[in-house]
């Protein structure tokens, strides 16, 4: 079976879940944020990470947040994410609001969260077991879907026989077997080698373009944001405001080669002068999406 043949089904089986779901309201994953704004910490320490952003996000766009350490695209993603709560504004998807988690916004860390104790197909399967699918259907939609990212005959394998690249591949199909409206990649190819990044960000497109699930993806890695993305949002040092919004005319499909192109090259240096301009401020750590560290640590990361 090949790879397009496995992305059709996958297709056609994605539709029929929706349409069988009962009492879920499905959408297309539009996102709209209202003046939003986030603060973190408490008393003395608390802070402003995120600062009256207003965005539109087009359902089956992929859009890339580029920022400086620090600057809130984390916590932009845990507030889509439904873990961190604004303290000014409104953001919805496909006009309700953001209430708390859900299955239809997946999401991938830079380290992967699967199961130890499970095998690659269990891991998988996993988010149809926790809704009632029995058995030999979660299997067949995970081994499919195993397929589509390359990995059929890793199966029975567990995470840690895994390379660090074929773990993400196992995530974003655990995230996509829940046919999420959105995903929310919180720099998920950040640990890997240059030459497997590259090919993650390849894979990762050629899925997209089939699945067209909205994405929001998280990097501080300027030639992967103008590689990826169908727009690059670039962020302030904190508190973190949109400061730019770049629109990328790339054709579809893209190759490697693109990033060796005069205009590429051209929107690199233009990205590299937003991000540095002059500053005194003090990075803080990297903020988990997941919320709030335990209150014994100072430095909240954003």
């Amino acid at each position: 079976m090949n790879t397009s043949s496995v992305l059709e089904r996958r297709l056609d089986s994605a539709a029929g879940l929706a349409s069988s779901s009962a009492g879920h309201a499905t959408g297309t994953g539009e996102i709209e944020i209202r003046n939003l704004s986030i603060r973190l910490g408490e008393g003395r320490q608390a802070f402003e990470a995120v600062q009256e952003i207003s965005l539109s996000i087009a359902p089956g766009e992929f859009i890339c947040v580029l920022g400086p350490s620090g600057c809130g695209k984390s916590t932009l993603l845990g507030a889509l994410a439904g873990h961190w709560q604004p303290s000014g504004g409104t953001i919805r998807l496909d006009g309700q609001p953001i209430a708390g988690p859900h299955p239809d916004r997946g999401l991938v860390f830079q380290q992967h969260t699967l199961f130890p104790w499970k095998k690659v197909l269990d891991n998988v399967a996993f988010g149809l077991k926790m809704k009632g699918v029995g058995r030999s259907e979660r299997h067949t939609q995970a081994r499919e879907l195993l397929e589509l990212v390359g990995l059929a005959g890793f199966e029975d394998r567990y995470p840690v026989q895994l390379s660090g690249g074929m773990q993400q591949r196992v995530e974003i199909a655990r995230v996509l077997i829940n046919n999420p409206r959105v995903m929310l990649m919180d720099e998920p190819f950040g640990a890997l080698d240059a030459q497997t990044r590259l090919k993650m960000q390849e894979l990762l497109l050629e899925v997209w373009a089939r699945v067209k699930t909205t994405i929001m993806f998280i990097t501080h890695d300027i030639d992967e944001a103008l590689f990826l993305a169908d727009r690059i949002l670039v962020m302030s040092p904190r508190p973190g405001r949109i400061i730019e919004e770049i629109r990328l005319d790339f054709a579809r499909p893209r190759h490697p080669d693109l990033m060796t192109s005069p205009h590429f090259t051209q929107l690199k240096r233009h990205c590299l002068a937003l991000l540095h301009p002059t500053s005194n401020l003090v990075p803080l750590e990297r903020l988990s999406p997941l919320g709030p560290p335990p209150f014994d640590h100072k430095n909240f990361a954003v």
